[in-house]
Order: C-alpha cells, then sequence, then structure tokens
C-alpha cells in the first residue's frame, strides 16, 4: 500500500520506549510515536538538541506529538553527550539510529523508504553532517548486523536552529562571554581542530565531494545562539552548491521557540508538515 498523507489529517497517537543501542557508557533509548491508522506512515527520525551537551529523546516531545498526530511515524532518539564521548560520537549514534529506523519502520506501520531527519540546534549540526557524509567511516562505526546493506542516506532534512556553522557560533558565544556555551564547545570538540572539521559552512566553502539531500530550515529572527545572518549565509551557500533548500525565519522567536506553544510554534509546526507532504510528492513516481 502506497503512503498517504495529509497534513492536516488527525489520529491518536501510542508513544513507547524502546532500546536502540546498547552502548559501555550507557543504553540509548528511543520515543516511537505511532498514528493509530491503517498507513503505512511516512518516517521521521528526531535528533535532539543541548549544545551536545545536554538533553535527551524527550527534549522535542511537542513537535513530536503534533507530527505524528498528522499521520508521520516519529522516532526520537538518545544520543551520547560530549561529558560521554566527543565528537564524533553522537553522529555515529545518530548514523546507526537512521539505518536502525529503516530496518524497524515496517514493524511499526512506517514505510523506511520515506525517512527523513529532522534535528533542532546541535542535533541540527549533527544532522547535516549526516546528510552530507552519509558513507563516512567514522560516522559508520556501528554495524547494524541485521541489516548490513542499509545506508544513511536520507530524503530530506528539516533543521530547526542548526549550528551551522561551528566556529561561528563558538565566537559568538565568546563575544558574548557565555563561558557554559565555549565549555560545552570545547568538550564536545576535542580535539579542537574537530570545530573546523566538522564545521558544515566550511565543507561547502571546502568545496568537499557531498551529498546535497533537500533541506528545510527553520530559523527565529531573535535568535542570540545561533545568528540568523550565519544561518542565511549557509543556506546560500548550500543553494549554490546545487542543494534544494528552504529557509523560513520566524519573527519575534528565540533559540528553542518551539518547546513553547504558540502562533510561532503553531506556524513551524504546520510548515514541518506542509514540507513532508511536498517531499513525498516529489518522491512519486512521474505517471
Amino acid at each position: 500500500m502506497a503512503v498517504v498523507y495529509n497534513p492536516s489529517a488527525q489520529y491518536e497517537v501510542k508513544s513507547w520506549d524502546v532500546e536502540y543501542r546498547r552502548d559501555p557508557v550507557r543504553t540509548l533509548m528511543a520515543r516511537i510515536y505511532q498514528p493509530q491508522g491503517t498507513g503505512p506512515f511516512p518516517v521521521l527520525l528526531d535528533v535532539h538538541g543541548g549544545a551536545w551537551n545536554d538533553q535527551d529523546r524527550t527534549a522535542n516531545a511537542l513537535v513530536d506529538q503534533q507530527l505524528a498526530a498528522s499521520g508521520v511515524l516519529v522516532v526520537a532518539i538518545d544520543l551520547r553527550l560530549a561529558s560521554e564521548a566527543p565528537y564524533p560520537a553522537s553522529v555515529a549514534d545518530t548514523n546507526y539510529g537512521i539505518r536502525w529506523l529503516k530496518s524497524k519502520a515496517r514493524e511499526w506501520n512506517g514505510d523506511p523508504a520515506t525517512l527523513g531527519v529532522l534535528g533542532s540546534s546541535s542535533g541540527g549540526h549533527v544532522v547535516e553532517l549526516i546528510a552530507m557524509r552519509p558513507n563516512d567511516p567514522r560516522y559508520n562505526e556501528f554495524p547494524l548486523e541485521e541489516a548490513p546493506d542499509l545506508d544513511a542516506t536520507l530524503n530530506y532534512v528539516i533543521a530547526r536552529s542548526p549550528i551551522s556553522n561551528t566556529i561561528a557560533r563558538y565566537e559568538n558565544a565568546k563575544s558574548r562571554q557565555r563561558l557554559n556555551m565555549m565549555h560545552n564547545n570545547e568538550t564536545y570538540f576535542s580535539p579542537w581542530d574537530s570545530i573546523h572539521e566538522a564545521n558544515p559552512q566550511e565543507i561547502l566553502d571546502r568545496g568537499e565531494l557531498i551529498s546535497l539531500p533537500p533541506m528545510f530550515v527553520l530559523q527565529g529572527s531573535l535568535d542570540d545562539n545561533v545568528m540568523p545572518e550565519t544561518q542565511a549565509h549557509f543556506v546560500d551557500c548550500y543553494r549554490n552548491a546545487g542543494g534544494d533548500i528552504e529557509f523560513e525565519v520566524f519573527a519575534r522567536a528565540e533559540h528553542r521557540w518551539v518547546t513553547t506553544p504558540g502562533p510561532e510554534t503553531d506556524r513551524a509546526i504546520d510548515m514541518m508538515k506542509d514540507y513532508i507532504a511536498s517531499r513525498l510528492r516529489a518522491m512519486q513516481p512521474v505517471a
């Protein structure tokens, strides 16, 4: 049965937690948000933010619940934090999570061929790296024994307040004397030079041979953590490199605006739904 997605649909949602990867540091869990209907449903992996040092799979629950209620199988995953393992640990966790979800989606009434990702803040940084480098051996560190042929390629990326320029974000924190934010960067990017190697903006600037899946970037106009002009420059460079990218700025919205109900949060969620619908239409074979 083909996937049919109507962004205005309303489903009841069942949610529960499962283990997705057992690591010596700790067991990483995933939260499943399953629409209760006939399906099959499109599939979305959610990757949390927290400046690489905080938060877990529950961080984006408001958005995940509402996307699932529209008829999307949403799965939000834990990542190792920087205090547990620096870069590229969380990227490897996410890469594994993508392949793992492709292998599991049918069990939860989802179509793995439709899989996209949603990443917020530092989670947006992580998913941009995987989008650009899906086959990087460092990011593919963990084999998926039950499905070794699956890869981490993506149909699309939704990035909310992503850290698309890691060094610009650090310099902004430094200029504002945000010592905790500086510490978060210094803990994650160890050795320090990796802040450049793992910088999506610099990856584009270097002209690396990369993948450029369709992307939608959502940015708050009042964000003084990830500056809107820095984000706009990344979007321009991604487009100039040949990527299909959309960009929306939300007035009166700060860095984590979607964690609080309100008009701009509602608009962001509605635009995510519409973007998912547009990508699914684009995937349909031409008659």
